[in-house]
């Protein structure tokens, strides 16, 4: 079971992501964390990325991949895996294919857990975290018994600033600007699977899981 998994910010992808390892054994492969660990245990590859982020630039996508190609040569990725954060556009996509060819390990499918703008935003803009113990809710959708009082522990929620509707209708158009293509793509190679991520977390997964299952993925 080998797929790439896309979603919005706010999409609830994340916690599907963790949902899928849990029951179906594989790992998440994400790039963020190959990239953090590269760097910190000064492989290769991590030193011609930190080489480049000290430089401010970005990290090329030849090294990324190497990572991925390394990540994707460890026993636990037998069963399958869940690539996060990768591709992020269509020349990556293309690369990535080129790559997973090479390896005799095509993607199975492409997975996007979609919601619409709207509730996006509300997901977003609404958030609220605890400062004592970390949990989170949501004014809309999952609000505190009490206002400004976390349901757990009594500690204070705090709205972070970033979360308010100009950055976040940002981040979403530079998401939306990014994945649109690589919908069109992975649809014309006839790959692309979506799944409404709106509802129960519990129901959403039984879709997601619908999915993988189709497409040859292990039994739960």
């Amino acid at each position: 079971m080998r797929i790439v998994l896309l979603g919005a910010p706010g999409s609830g992808k994340g916690t599907q992501s963790k949902l899928i390892m849990e029951r179906y054994k594989v790992p998440q492969i994400s790039t963020g964390d190959l990239l953090r660990a590269a760097v910190s245990a000064g492989t290769p590859l991590g030193q011609q990325a930190k080489a480049a982020m000290d430089a401010g630039e970005l990290v090329t996508d030849d090294v990324v991949l190497g990572m991925i190609r390394e990540r994707l040569a460890m026993p636990d990725t037998q069963r399958g895996y869940i690539l996060d954060g990768f591709p992020r556009n269509l020349n990556q996509a293309g690369s990535l294919d080129d790559m997973l060819s090479d390896l005799g390990q095509p993607l199975d499918a492409a997975v996007l857990i979609h919601v619409d703008f709207e509730s996006l935003m509300q997901r977003l803009t609404g958030r609220l975290t605890c400062a004592s113990c970390g949990a989170v809710f949501n004014s809309y959708t999952h609000p505190p018994r009490q206002e400004g009082v976390c349901d757990l522990c009594g500690g204070e929620l705090k709205h972070r600033s970033d979360d308010n509707e100009e950055t976040i209708g940002s981040r979403l158009k530079v998401y939306q600007a990014q994945t649109e293509p690589l919908v069109q793509y992975y649809g014309d190679k006839s790959l692309l699977h979506t799944v409404k991520g709106e509802g129960e977390i519990e129901d959403i997964f039984k879709e997601v899981s619908k999915v993988l299952e189709s497409v040859g993925g292990p039994k739960a």
